[in-house]
């Protein structure tokens, strides 16, 4: 029994039979904070992350928020998601987090 190289197509290979509208460009740039109302943003992840917690007190460690568009809508994930062009990933340690001063902090 012998292995060769595989002889070269004959015929260069034929267009694609359907073309997938932006895969081809640069891709969906990641979500810019500078660029849209973060403080929108939190508000919408934390009221579905604290929903889930209310509703599912017993159930997986999930790893954040990724919100649909500009809508109120969105899902727990558990694992890196795959998201559509309109949707936003919020990490979860953006949603415990509150930012800004310590609560017993005061400025002189």
């Amino acid at each position: 029994m012998s292995f060769t190289t595989p002889p070269e197509p004959s015929t260069p290979c034929s267009a694609p039979s359907f073309v997938i509208r932006g895969a081809g460009g640069q891709g969906v740039s990641p979500l810019r904070w500078d660029q849209i109302n973060s403080g929108d943003v939190l508000r919408r992840a934390r009221q579905i992350y604290f929903h889930y917690v209310e509703q599912c007190p017993a159930g997986g460690a999930p790893i954040g928020i990724v919100l649909q568009g500009h809508s109120s809508q969105g899902r727990v994930v558990f694992d890196t998601p795959v998201l559509l062009p309109e949707e936003q990933f919020i990490p979860l340690d953006l949603i415990r987090s509150r930012g800004g001063r310590p609560r017993g902090f005061r400025s002189p």
